[in-house]
């Protein structure tokens, strides 16, 4: 009898469970760029770039309605990032990420 899964079908499934949702890659990247100063205080403008830069390279290739439900869940995940620094906003950030898978 022939077996019923396939290698290369089932290392491709793994792979991709393994890889962080699209919206903890965001957070990620979002984090990074953060990181490139860390001690500057954070403001709605530097997350907001730092947020689109990573959105732009996570989602590009995307189709629209997986990029609106990353979106969403971004809205409902990103951590207040209010009175602290950069730094620290890229901890919670990560945080977040992680908590998300």
């Amino acid at each position: 009898m022939e077996p019923t899964h396939h290698p290369v079908t089932d290392e491709a499934l793994q792979r991709l469970i393994a890889q962080p949702s699209f919206t903890s890659q965001v957070l990620t990247r979002t984090a990074d760029h953060l990181d490139m100063d860390p001690t500057t205080p954070m403001s709605e403008w530097a997350g907001g770039i730092a947020m689109q830069a990573a959105v732009d390279l996570v989602l590009a290739d995307l189709p629209q309605a997986v990029q609106d439900e990353v979106h969403d869940r971004l809205a409902r995940h990103t951590p207040d990032t209010t009175g602290i620094t950069r730094g620290e906003a890229a901890l919670r950030l990560r945080a977040a990420a992680k908590d998300l898978g």
